[in-house]
């Protein structure tokens, strides 16, 4: 260990506990930083493609085994701790601060994003393993102590960290900067707390040119940050233009998903909800008509619960028939909601039906509002889960067990719940799986025209599936008190039953659970 200048021995004699106060809070902010590094690629991960389980897992476990990679590598560079902690704390700055824009970029240009991904958490958990055993060897030069009352308080200081991070970044930076500009500011702060409160506390330790080096290669760090966050908006419009084309109408980040609205006015729109085509315009009315419609017709349709449905076009068509009363609309997020009656264009395709005196909205996550929602405090007559299909949402809790339980709690006497059973046969037949351990009698049936049909040429997605499920067999029909819908007929209706229902394999998969095989 190279030993310091005996006038920097004085002065970090002089005030050990400041000393050593200096360096844990560096400790406390680089671990805030770390954790919201880590955070930010999970997040954007979903965003992207939908599995945030196995986005979770995968960042998580690379950036662990990095970590320890890191510490180990440490152990050559702590004969000079702070200058290695400085250069480590610049490249982990630079390196997170940019790490949402460069996966976003891979994912838009290059499409090689899981590559991408494994790589970057790879660096950045290498240079956050890298911070403790240089950190420890900075506290022990303050003041030689016992090594287990220095870990812990270290420890200590990491671990309150990275809870400030990990409760920052849902309810502070993604909010406020959303990921892109949260990580470039996460990059900055880490960048003046890691290497700028180490370089001046032991600013003896490196020679004055490698001193002054070091300061200049912190101040091109936060220049790189701000010239990325300057040019944040460009990068992702070019981006969004390269994945949906020049007339990208809308486009945010919300605390759910990322939205992108694309296509003019007078349409024909698409909207993408984490990169997944949810509407296309010329195409959208078959899935809506086919969700709503026979569900509406098989009984009493006065109240109405409509769980997801944020764009207001499966509202639309519950607003067709004479004898609705009320609708409530659960959906998570509400910058959806928010957009379905802002935007000219969504608007106009959803006819307005959200501004309907009839409506309520509530923005709350379905399964979590249906748990929270006492038995007999309301009866719907029907119930429409207007929900991605399984292999669409990357999470199964809106098609599992517990949840058709919990809907089929508001059902009133002869109600109906009508769900999107998603494109592929395995899972038409687990998610009537799923209704039948509720103890629902089901019917299958189709709409010829997936959602991306019109918008997408040669797509393969030429049906969806859905079912309409009650307490006892319910009727396949169509109502006369709507205006006869575009995609569907009666006759189609009940000829598409009959195919699926001879195609349900003699032995149905089990029904999917929060806590079993997904």
């Amino acid at each position: 260990m190279t030993p310091l200048p005996a006038r920097r021995k004085a002065r970090l004699r002089a005030h050990p506990a400041l000393a050593r106060l200096a360096v844990l809070l560096a400790a406390f902010v680089c671990a805030a930083c770390g954790l919201v590094y880590e955070l930010e690629l999970v997040a954007l991960g979903s965003y992207l493609l939908g599995d945030s389980v196995t986005q979770t897992s995968v960042v998580l476990s690379v950036m662990v085994f990095a970590m320890g990679l890191g510490s180990l590598l440490a152990k050559r560079f702590t004969r000079r701790p702070a200058t290695a902690f400085a250069l480590v704390e610049c490249a982990l700055a630079l390196t997170g601060g940019l790490s949402v824009l460069a996966l976003y970029s891979c994912w838009a240009w290059i499409g090689r994003y899981q590559a991408a991904m494994v790589g970057l958490t790879c660096l950045i958990g290498v240079l956050i393993g890298a911070e403790i055993p240089l950190l420890m060897t900075l506290v022990q030069r303050i003041r030689r102590e016992d090594a287990g009352r220095a870990a812990a308080d270290l420890f200590a200081a990491d671990y309150v960290g990275a809870l400030i991070g990990g409760l920052a970044f849902p309810f502070l930076i993604l909010p406020l900067f959303g990921p892109g500009t949260g990580a470039l500011v996460t990059g900055a702060v880490n960048a003046v707390a890691g290497a700028a409160v180490v370089l001046w506390l032991f600013r003896e330790e490196p020679a004055p040119r490698t001193r002054l080096l070091l300061w200049g290669g912190c101040a091109l760090v936060l220049a790189l940050l701000a010239a990325a966050a300057a040019s944040s908006g460009a990068i992702e419009r070019a981006a969004r233009q390269a994945l949906y084309g020049a007339q990208v109408r809308f486009a945010t980040h919300s605390r759910y998903q990322e939205i992108v609205l694309t296509g003019p006015a007078e349409g024909p729109l698409r909207l993408y909800l984490d990169g997944r085509l949810a509407v296309c315009g010329p195409d959208e009315y078959r899935g809506s008509e086919a969700l709503v419609h026979p569900a509406m017709a098989a009984g009493p349709d006065a109240r109405v619960l409509l769980l997801g449905g944020g764009d207001g076009l499966a509202l639309r068509e519950v607003l067709r028939h004479g004898g609705v009363r009320s609708v409530l609309v659960v959906d998570a997020d509400p910058a959806l909601v928010r957009l379905a009656r802002t935007d000219p264009g969504l608007a106009a395709l959803s006819g307005r039906s959200l501004d309907d005196p009839r409506v309520r909205t509530a923005a709350a996550d379905p399964l979590e509002w249906l748990r929270s929602v006492r038995p007999g405090e309301g009866a719907f007559d029907v119930v429409l889960a207007d929900l991605p299909g399984p292999a669409d949402s990357g999470t199964v809790k809106f098609h599992s067990q517990e949840f058709y339980g919990l809907t089929t709690r508001l059902l009133a006497p002869g109600g109906r719940l009508a769900v999107r059973a998603g494109d592929e046969p395995n899972d038409l037949w687990q998610v009537e799986s799923g209704l039948r351990a509720a103890g629902l009698r089901t019917v299958p049936y189709a709409v010829q025209g997936g959602p991306a049909a019109s918008c997408r040429p040669g797509s393969s997605q030429d049906s969806q599936a859905f079912l309409l499920a009650a307490a006892a067999q319910p009727p396949l029909t169509l109502a006369p008190d709507a205006p006869p819908p575009r995609a569907l007929t009666a006759d189609a209706l009940r000829a598409a039953a009959a195919r699926l229902t001879a195609l349900r394999p003699a032995r149905p998969p089990a029904a999917l659970t929060l806590l079993g095989p997904h």
